[in-house]
């Protein structure tokens, strides 16, 4: 089942949030729903973030709850509130949005992924 406000509208961002929503290896869980105005507001700009980011639909589920913010994946990640983006790297959880933030979710979700990915970075040798 797919979300109809995860069609792609309108996104004005920048190079370095493409970037990092692009990266190799990253799978996008998307829980929301039609009727919420959070998730029609949101959802269209994100999902037009990750098109012109390029990241392939078969890396993008989507998840859509009932008027009781039930449905499948709920209770496994923990979610209470909708939109919730988890951004997932080989099973493990890097990144998560939860309803609202001051940037928009695909900027918010890619200084995440730009911070997990410096964590994971080897030191440099010669420290």
């Amino acid at each position: 089942m797919t979300l109809e406000s995860m069609e792609p509208g309108d996104w004005n961002g920048d190079d370095d949030v493409l970037a990092a929503l692009g990266r190799d290896g990253l799978t996008y869980l998307v829980w929301g729903a039609d009727w919420c105005g959070d998730c029609r507001e949101q959802l269209p700009a994100f999902a037009a973030a990750l098109d012109a980011a390029g990241v392939p639909a078969d890396r993008i589920e989507q998840f859509p709850v009932d008027d009781d913010k039930q449905g499948e994946g709920v209770d496994a990640y923990g979610i209470e509130f909708i939109p919730t983006v988890v951004v997932e790297r080989d099973g493990e959880e890097i990144a998560r949005f939860v309803e609202e933030e001051p940037e928009g979710i695909a900027a918010y979700l890619s200084d995440r992924i730009a911070a997990a990915d410096a964590d994971e970075a080897p030191a440099n040798a010669d420290d």
